[in-house]
Parts: structure tokens; C-alpha cells; sequence
């Protein structure tokens, strides 16, 4: 008798605490504010670390070891470095949120080394084709833990 009447009791709490820690993610999301973002230094070849994005591509796929941070707005952000095998290279500025599945680019490295911020650059989903698949591939398999950065990331492409 006394079962049946904690139970309910019991079932109802635990609905209304799942509400509301999904509320509170929902509220997190909506209140989000982006932190300021600097431009990092450009990227030293000593610092590159090679990852894998598809058996397809002949490409090389790398990040920058130490333009890796996650900063206090939870975004993961990175330089990117993709090489052609006839030697052009791409270098962009890049962050990834792991809570909302996102990415952007901030800014691509010009043939004078500078950084030119990307106009109208926002917030878009990683889609996992065939132009987001090194974004996807960082965020699914390095960067990310489900909806939070990876504590690994930092550690895991120690030189």
C-alpha cells in the first residue's frame, strides 16, 4: 500500500526534474553570448597535428596544437590547415559549438599571412558531407563529448 502511494509521488518528481534540467539546456542555449575572439598567431609547421577526414580526399587534414582553446563561452576553437598534394594549402580560423553542433569560420589566412575575417560568417550546423567532413570529423571524433568539450582535447595531441 505504501508503494503504491510513494510511487507516483516518486515518478512525478523525476518527470518534473527532467523537465526542468531540459529547460535549464534550453535556457542556456537561448542565453548564450559568444565570447570576444582574437585572432591567433599564424600556425608553425612544428605544431600541426594530422587527423583523419576520409579515404576519399587526398588531402592532408591538420589543426594547430597551440591555437586549440576552449574559451568560457564553451566553444572549441581551432586553425585549420587543409594541403593539396600539388602543395595549396587553406588556413582558417574556426570554432565549433558542441552543445548546438555548429561551426564557424571566423577568418582564412591570406597568401600574405594575414587574417581576413569571413564577411557575414555565423553560426551553421556541421553537416557531414563532403566540405564540413574535417569540421565533423574535429567535432565527433576529437573536439567534442556529446553536447560538451572533449577534456581530452587539450591532452590529446600532446607533441
Amino acid at each position: 500500500m505504501l508503494f503504491g502511494l510513494v510511487a507516483p509521488a516518486l515518478l512525478s518528481a523525476l518527470a518534473s526534474s527532467n523537465v526542468f534540467a531540459q529547460e535549464s539546456f534550453e535556457d542556456r542555449v537561448a542565453n548564450w553570448k559568444e565570447g570576444d575572439v582574437a585572432m591567433p598567431a599564424a600556425p608553425a609547421e612544428a605544431s600541426l597535428h594530422e587527423f583523419f577526414v576520409s579515404a576519399s580526399s587526398p588531402n592532408r587534414f591538420m589543426f594547430d596544437r597551440d591555437t586549440l582553446t576552449v574559451g568560457a563561452d564553451q566553444v572549441v576553437r581551432y586553425v585549420l590547415v587543409i594541403r593539396t598534394p600539388g602543395g595549396a594549402e587553406n588556413v582558417t580560423f574556426e570554432g565549433i559549438r558542441c552543445n548546438t553542433n555548429e561551426r564557424r569560420i571566423y577568418a582564412s589566412r591570406s597568401s600574405r599571412g594575414e587574417w581576413v575575417p569571413v564577411k557575414g560568417s555565423e553560426w551553421a550546423p556541421i553537416l557531414d558531407n563532403t566540405y564540413n567532413r574535417p569540421r565533423a570529423a574535429l567535432a565527433y571524433e576529437l573536439f567534442c563529448d556529446g553536447p560538451a568539450p572533449r577534456e581530452v582535447s587539450m591532452k590529446c595531441c600532446a607533441a
